[in-house]
């Protein structure tokens, strides 16, 4: 029988071209993982037995014909916010909860080309807007390593799938770290790509020049088999990348360490020494450890609570009751307008909507939206010049491990949760979270995250680095 708890994707390609076992039984391995764990976790918002089964019978059929590809048959879970046709796609809130997708995400067709097997669409905080799933209109998914605990967000959904076996590999969308910090309370690999690397056309915006799609896998090599069938440029995103080469894996072997930063971070002491730790192996690796400040990352937090909202608040104008979703009836257009938007956003939506009208409102736009861009761009340039002496620069992925819910009902708690992976949006540059052991917390041993963050375009880097955190 199948241990699908601790198979991997390369593990599973192996697998099915040696005909050790075919697409359909890996599928239904899956499936039978999801009735077992899902009433207790509630990773998913929809599982597509009957498609996905339908799907691994063509997979097998592509394998037979001898045209797999590297994820052929291979069982993935989607985040809600991401587009297939005819699907629901509800990004976790009443205002779409019976919105159908009319057409592909790109990287869905890429991935229907490939031949992947989709399970179902995970749960996710409202619109992709929070850091634990609690914020999902349809309930909160709970972590498979202690249910008490959250799987972090918004991605927690995807996590949540992956690290109980419910799927071999998952996509996420990252904002403000919603790959990166799920995966490490869950154990995963998580990856934010380049911002333009993988195209977002399909993907249900909440803050345009942030959104990025990625992969969450158990292993770093898993997590690069699914970069690298998504990625890519797409004429259908002005925001995407011309094809051009990648940067080659690490030469000088220098990790940037951005200790002042990480200590002022509010970071819990096991985490600090869990951090230490990884730096350790990473030296025993032959790397060289050297600290980097970047004095601008203090107003990261900021500049992100400001940019966040502004754009969140222009994308999500376009729900007002009349085109699709939701429609509330009134008398009144504006009445259809509030009351459409009152029953259907949930607390945090309506609080960012706000937030970012603020920000974005003539009497407050210089004070604020514009001196927050212009931060931005000193933080892209801090990023730069960092990496002109150093391969990468790394930083634990969060600074505790994974909290109980309702732990963080104070929003400024909840954001400080971002302290470490939000630097990585504003600046656009990709970044890998890679477990990197335990700690304890009321008798439950919890996933701790080691982020690893790389110049434009270098995720090849990040993945042999990763792998060498992984392997030691």
């Amino acid at each position: 029988m199948l241990d699908i708890t601790a198979l991997t994707i390369a593990g599973a390609r192996k697998g099915l071209d040696k005909k050790e076992y075919s697409a359909q039984e890996l599928t239904n391995a899956c499936l039978s993982e999801i009735e077992k764990r899902e009433p207790n976790i509630h990773a998913f918002l929809e599982v597509w037995m009957d498609s996905a089964r339908d799907e691994a019978k063509a997979a097998d059929e592509m394998i037979a014909r001898g045209e797999s590809r590297s994820l052929t048959g291979i069982p993935l879970a989607i985040k809600d916010n991401i587009l297939i046709e005819g699907r629901r796609a509800s990004s976790g809130s009443k205002i779409l909860e019976n919105y159908e997708a009319s057409y592909n995400a790109t990287v869905i067709e890429k991935l229907k080309r490939e031949g992947a097997v989709f399970i179902g669409r995970t749960n996710m905080d409202e619109f992709a807007m929070g850091s634990s799933t609690e914020n999902s209109a349809f309930g909160p998914t709970k972590n498979p390593h202690d249910t008490a605990r959250v799987p972090g967000g918004s991605s927690g959904g995807s996590a949540a799938a992956v690290a109980c076996g419910a799927a071999l590999g998952a996509l996420g969308s990252d904002t403000g770290g919603s790959i990166r910090q799920p995966a490490a309370f869950c154990g995963l690999v998580g990856l934010k790509p380049t911002y333009g690397s993988v195209s977002r056309f399909g993907l249900m915006a909440m803050g345009s020049s942030l959104d990025q799609i990625g992969p969450f896998a158990k292993t770093v090599a898993d997590a690069e088999i699914i970069f690298e069938a998504i990625k890519g440029h797409d004429p259908l995103d002005s925001t995407s990348f011309p094809s051009e080469e990648e940067a080659s894996p690490p030469q000088r072997k220098v990790i940037g360490v951005l200790r002042s930063f990480i200590e002022r971070g509010g970071i819990d002491p096991e985490m600090l020494a869990n951090f230490n730790s990884a730096l350790e192996q990473l030296k025993s690796r032959g790397f060289t450890v050297k600290e980097v400040e970047l004095p601008s990352l203090e107003y990261a937090l900021a500049v992100y609570y400001v940019l966040m909202p502004a754009e969140a608040s222009t994308n999500l104008a376009r729900y007002d009751g009349i085109r699709y979703g939701l429609s509330t009836p009134a008398e009144t257009i504006q009445e259809v307008y509030k009351k459409t938007r009152g029953q259907g956003f949930g607390r945090e939506v309506r609080r960012r909507i706000l937030i970012g009208s603020f920000v974005l409102s003539a009497g407050y736009a210089d004070a604020y939206y514009r001196k927050a861009r212009a931060v931005r761009e000193v933080i892209r340039n801090d990023f730069a010049k960092a990496f002109e002496s150093v391969d990468a620069i790394a930083t634990p992925t969060t600074p505790a491990p994974a909290f109980k819910f309702g732990e963080k009902s104070d929003p400024l708690s909840m954001y400080l949760e971002d302290i470490f992976t939000v630097p990585v949006n504003l600046a656009g540059v990709p970044a890998i979270s890679v477990p990197s052991g335990m700690v304890e917390r009321d008798g439950s041993l919890l996933p701790a995250g080691f982020q690893i963050i790389g110049p434009s375009r270098s995720e090849k880097m990040l993945f042999a680095i990763g792998k060498c955190i992984e392997n030691t």
